[in-house]
């Protein structure tokens, strides 16, 4: 029986298999593999205890040192053990059904897995940093509704090396290999793609452990940041078990509102949600939790809001930022993008109060690669999103 993690969605919790999708050729990933499960999956397919050691280490180096994916090319592994590896291993990559660039020079990668799941990620360059945003799930179970994402079926987890797997396909990209700490393009990590992380807890700290190991990928915990819709149980775990930054989708200060365009507040409401960003381990006034508020004309943009914004952030003493995210847009989207006038004046609210609060200039609108918009084209609408369109189309002729 395949164990299954339960996952709130609209209305009733989704049973999602937490299985690694087996590769048609029988043959092992290693990317996503701790360097004790390189070892033990050596020592399964023969190899003696010290030779799996000695060979662990070394793949380890040649995978995401080197970012080599063909055996025959790591020269101090003996040449005849490189077929014998070859035939049961393989150091592999998401496929790339479509890689599009932005006019601002945002990218986009459509990926899909062994088994035929599509998903996306972004690459965002600035002058100072370069910034991955890493989907942890195909589709999303959170039906936000400002978000074209939620409008897909949840498929299922991404596993840890589906999910390292999108920082080798960019690094490729990019040209980074030799892993090195100076001159990367590629500073740092956001998981705010597809899907919920803390939804795919184990991979995804099985994942950020390979990429935060000094061995390993080797970029600081304090470049990577997770962003959660406010699954208040995992929080704390987050802190204490990966320790990267935490961002929250806030996107209201109300019940009513935060209940209508985040659903699961409905399950940890906004009081519960503070409580646990103040409990954060690690958080301080060096490393604060970034609130990200979508600005959405006349439903959360009013000066009322900023205020009482301001006041909750009080309340709980929370060393904290808000990122101000313009609306993007997206083919049937309910909602409507603040005015850049409102927004100023929201932002200044906040900013008076001591509180920073920039506005997030968008980014790859033109490829749908803005916050909010990833959904893979290939996506045919899903009996959430159809019942939406029927809820609101009822509610239009009402």
């Amino acid at each position: 029986m395949t164990p299954t993690m339960q996952i709130p969605g609209h209305i009733d919790p989704v049973p999602v298999p937490r299985v690694t999708p087996a590769r048609a050729d029988g043959r092992v990933d290693l990317v996503g593999l701790s360097k004790a499960e390189i070892r033990a999956a050596l020592a399964s397919a023969g190899l003696d205890e010290r030779q799996a050691k000695l060979r662990a280490k070394q793949l380890w180096h040649w995978i995401y040192n080197r970012g080599v994916t063909d055996f025959a090319l790591m020269t101090d592994i003996a040449k005849a053990q490189q077929p014998w590896l070859a035939e049961r291993f393989v150091i592999g990559r998401p496929e790339v059904v479509t890689a599009q660039v932005s006019t601002d020079g945002t990218r986009k990668w459509l990926l899909r897995s062994d088994d035929g799941q599509d998903y996306e990620m972004v690459f965002i360059p600035d002058a100072d940093r370069g910034t991955l945003c890493v989907s942890s799930q195909v589709g999303c179970t959170l039906n936000c509704r400002f978000c074209h994402t939620g409008t897909m079926r949840l498929v299922r987890n991404l596993t840890a090396g589906e999910i390292v797997g999108q920082v080798m396909l960019a690094r490729d990209g990019l040209g980074e290999w030799p892993s090195q700490p100076d001159g990367r393009l590629l500073t740092n990590i956001v998981m705010m793609g597809m899907g919920e992380p803390l939804y795919n807890f184990d991979n995804v700290r099985d994942a950020l452990r390979i990429v935060m190991d000094g061995d390993g990928l080797a970029l600081s915990k304090r470049r990577i940041t997770l962003s959660t819709s406010g699954v208040v149980p995992k929080m704390a775990q987050a802190g204490e078990e990966i320790g990267v930054n935490l961002a929250v989708s806030l996107h209201a200060v109300t019940k009513d509102v935060r209940d209508e365009i985040v659903p699961l507040n409905r399950k940890y409401g906004i009081e519960e949600l503070l409580q646990a960003c103040a409990d954060y381990p690690g958080a301080n006034n060096a490393r604060r939790i970034t609130f990200e508020y979508v600005m959405l004309k006349d439903k959360n943009d009013s000066d009322e809001d900023a205020r009482e914004l301001v006041r909750l952030i009080r309340k709980y003493r929370l060393p904290a930022k808000v990122n101000l995210i313009p609306f993007n847009p997206w083919p049937g989207a309910p909602y409507e993008c603040s005015d850049p006038e409102r927004i100023r004046a929201f932002s200044n609210i906040v900013f008076e109060a001591g509180i920073s609060a920039p506005v997030r200039t968008p980014r790859g609108r033109d490829i749908m690669a803005a916050c909010g918009q990833l959904k893979s084209a290939a996506e045919k609408k899903s009996r959430a999103e159809l019942d939406r369109l029927a809820e609101e189309k009822l509610a239009a002729l009402g």
